[in-house]
């Protein structure tokens, strides 16, 4: 059974906070401790506390949603979703993993740069993974790439990852040319990363690659993410599509 924890979101004054800028407060037994909702760090070092704040409080449905829409776009093409190689990339502490063991995927490699994330994986989902690797996608070495490829992943999963400095725009790209060409990809973001106001470098990506060549969209739907910490939803896209082929480095000279 998962710890729980005290935890307080701060009354008032929270309107003007971009959505990575949020907070909130644990009781600890020294005192009360301020973490960022993105403090991912500290969070996975307290058991339990990432799916009783995430899930619990702030009904976060993504992983089942992004999991689910990639099922469906499988099934759609008469593929099954118990064949898939899976890289599950910016993994966390596992729940998009306990998501795909659940559709019996054949195989699922979870990828975070955060060590702590890797731990809180083996404390309260061992044996979940097939590999589980703190790698940093902007920094590869052709060895550890290499290692990732010996894995044959045909699936990428990103799921509440992307945008927010979170992952840069060079690691999604070398991820998704990791998998194997007609490989599938799902993920998800916030939904103001498709609106041509946004100018930032990963907006301005996942603008690019859903109309390019590269990828082939099966299935994208808007829901509700989760509630904000004052209780209001923020709506994402989940997005499940088919690669056709490596994105090459050109490609992203050109939009940045």
């Amino acid at each position: 059974m998962l710890r729980r924890h005290r935890i307080t979101f701060p009354k008032e004054g929270t309107e003007a906070f971009e959505q990575d800028e949020a907070f909130f407060y644990i009781q600890k037994d020294d005192g009360r401790r301020k973490l960022r909702l993105h403090d991912y760090a500290d969070i996975y070092d307290h058991q339990g506390l990432y799916e009783q704040l995430f899930y619990d409080r702030l009904k976060c449905t993504s992983p089942k949603k992004v999991v689910s829409i990639l099922h469906s776009a499988l099934t759609s093409s008469s593929e099954h979703i118990t064949e898939l190689r899976v890289l599950d990339f910016g993994a966390g502490n596992g729940i998009v993993g306990e998501e795909l063991k659940n559709f019996g995927v054949s195989r699922l490699v979870g990828v975070d740069i955060i060590p702590e994330a890797r731990d809180a994986v083996l404390r309260d989902r061992p044996g979940m993974y097939d590999a589980y690797l703190i790698r940093d996608f902007t920094k590869l070495s052709d060895e550890k790439r290499d290692e990732i490829a010996s894995w044959n992943c045909d699936c990428m999963i990103s799921v509440a990852a992307l945008g927010f400095g979170d992952i840069p725009v060079d690691a999604f790209i070398e991820a998704f040319n990791i998998i194997s060409e007609q490989g599938w990809v799902a993920f998800n973001i916030k939904e103001t990363f498709l609106d041509r106001k946004d100018d930032t470098g990963f907006s301005r990506l996942i603008r690019e690659l859903i109309f390019s060549d590269y990828l082939d969209i099966y299935h994208m739907e808007r829901y509700r993410h989760r509630l904000s910490i004052e209780g209001e939803p923020l709506f994402y896209y989940a997005l499940a599509g088919r690669k056709n082929s490596d994105v090459p480095k050109g490609f992203l000279t050109e939009i940045l």
